[in-house]
């Protein structure tokens, strides 16, 4: 697989680069980046995709000053720096659209169209109730059931892991509280900032998305001066890995096109 290490800002940050054409800058959820998923290649088929494992994640490394989704923003702003990309697509799962998300309130001119997939990191309902539910308060099996259509097909067998990739799943869950427990899945700083955010976005959920509900997504949407919001059947909190022919056909037509089914 196509992967370098490159030095960003005292990060020792895993890249994945594939295909030809006008760049994608994909920003992965809390489980990590596997260029072994089939929408991998299919958004390469006819773009430059371009795929960092975040701070803390898969073989990059996590310096202590990092601690916030707005950390490693600044991080990805410096890496499109390094690859001289002055304007690009931009793709964030979960996780990876909350830092999309405040990448794009930084350097809005950067950001040519901008997916948000079940994207964490406002705060929209009241303060006494949390948006976006407890992973760590229940059970695995719960867990995986709230985030997947289908949980049977989803679920991993441990047994056929090597240790290293079993050392990355639990890295990157370990990585993943770090940056979304206090406070939790949100940074009340980015609802503030999000009307400087100028590149057409689209906001895409899962059908069954037992975590980022249809309400949070609308109410996430309206914080932006230009987004749209559609929804993937039979998919919930990944469609990109449920549904990925469905996911990279919504994804590409909204990026060279406009057009949202």
């Amino acid at each position: 697989m196509p992967r370098s290490v490159i030095a960003i800002a005292g990060v020792e940050l895993e890249l994945f680069e594939q295909g030809e054409g006008p760049p994608i800058l994909f920003l992965h959820n809390g489980g990590g980046f596997f260029p072994e998923q089939p929408f991998v290649s299919l958004l390469s088929a006819r773009h430059r995709l371009i795929a960092p494992s975040h701070p803390g994640f898969g073989r990059s490394s996590l310096p202590d000053w990092i601690d916030s989704a707005d950390d490693i923003a600044y991080v990805h702003l410096e890496l499109m720096d390094r690859l001289g990309l002055a304007q690009a697509d931009i793709v964030g799962c979960s996780i990876g659209g909350w830092i999309a998300a405040e990448l794009a309130t930084k350097s809005p001119e950067r950001v040519r169209r901008l997916v948000l997939v079940g994207p964490e990191g406002v705060k929209i309902g009241p303060p006494d109730k949390l948006d976006i539910p407890d992973i760590y308060a229940m059970p695995g099996d719960e867990l995986e059931r709230i985030s997947y259509h289908d949980p049977d097909i989803m679920q991993i067998d441990p047994s056929r892991l090597t240790d290293e990739e079993l050392a990355i799943i639990v890295r990157n869950r370990e990585t993943t509280a770090l940056l979304v427990w206090e406070p939790y899945m949100h940074n009340p700083k980015l609802r503030h900032r999000l009307h400087r955010v100028t590149a057409p976005t689209l906001f895409l959920r899962g059908e069954s998305d037992g975590l980022v509900s249809d309400a949070y997504l609308a109410g996430y949407a309206r914080l932006l001066p230009n987004a749209r919001v559609t929804t993937i059947k039979a998919a919930g909190h990944a469609p990109h890995v449920e549904q990925p022919d469905v996911f990279v056909r919504t994804v590409l037509a909204f990026l060279e096109t406009g057009a949202v089914s």
